[in-house]
């Protein structure tokens, strides 16, 4: 029987940036792998080199070394002419839903801009039918029609964010980056964000790659999670496992400086850390 070819494989990464001192190592041989149809969360403190991975498998940046096998190709060295025709096949919903919307277009504007760019209709002049398929985006994502015509500044965080959604959408992508996509919004907003994110898997068997301090999240979204410390792999496995029986000490930390994901949202682990290591010195 043939074991099922990954969505998508990192193998080796490292990531390095130059400073004044010197190359600077941000990413550190990472690998893992995500199934088609699963949910892999990437979890650590600030500075952990979460949101760095995701960029780098998006091509964002270029990864200085290791693999990034999209469906059998790997997009770490490849040009950016051979790029362009896979990129509407990986997208990326960002952490803050104020700054990536463009604020001067409406939001159906916002959410057609991919559709005239790539996809079955780009390059076409059928704006009647981009503008039917964005207005059918942001009714999926729960956005009323009388929002079609609003500005992103009309718009709360959440709603600002199901925009986002529905704009990484447009292309049928086989692959979402959820980059801390829901960090910046009220824990009852996360709450609707993360319902609306599982009902798309389960309608579209879409793939997930989730960056997220907030464990409370992770176990809900999450097939299986990557714990990454100072740009390296600590643990990894199933989500239900690692986070029931975690088997590292800073795994343990983590779990433990999370305490309940609704009282510290915005929070990373490591302030929680930090606040944890003050209480108990001596005054």
């Amino acid at each position: 029987m043939t074991t099922p070819v990954p969505l998508l494989h990192v193998e080796d990464l490292v990531v390095t940036y130059p400073t004044p001192g010197g190359a600077t190592t941000a990413v550190d041989r990472v690998t893992f792998t995500i199934p088609r149809g699963s949910a892999l969360a990437l979890v650590g403190e600030s500075g952990s080199g979460k949101s760095t991975i995701a960029h780098a498998v998006v091509r964002l940046l270029k990864p200085t070394a290791g693999r990034i096998v999209f469906d059998g190709t790997d997009l770490a060295t490849l040009p950016e002419r051979r790029l362009r025709p896979l990129r509407p096949r990986f997208q990326m919903i960002f952490q803050d839903p104020y700054g990536s919307l463009d604020p001067h277009l409406t939001a159906q504007e916002i959410v057609a801009e991919p559709l005239r760019l790539s996809g079955p209709l780009a390059g076409t002049r059928d704006r009647t039918a981009r503008t039917r398929r964005a207005a059918e985006l942001l009714d999926r994502v729960g956005l009323p029609a009388s929002a079609r015509d609003r500005r992103p500044s009309e718009f709360s965080g959440g709603q600002r964010q199901r925009i986002g959604i529905a704009r990484a959408l447009a292309s049928s992508p086989d692959l979402l980056v959820c980059d801390e996509a829901t960090s910046a919004l009220d824990v009852s907003v996360q709450a609707r964000v993360l319902e609306l994110l599982r009902e798309l898997q389960a309608e579209t068997g879409i793939t997930y790659l989730v960056i997220a301090h907030n464990l409370g999240l992770v176990r809900e979204i999450s097939t299986d999670v990557v714990v990454l410390r100072s740009g390296r792999v600590v643990e990894q496995g199933p989500t239900a496992d690692v986070l029931a029986s975690p088997t590292e000490p800073y795994t343990r930390d983590l779990r433990r400086a999370a305490l309940d994901p609704a009282a510290i949202r915005g929070r990373k682990p490591r302030e929680l850390l930090h606040a944890r290591g003050r209480a108990h010195t001596p005054a």
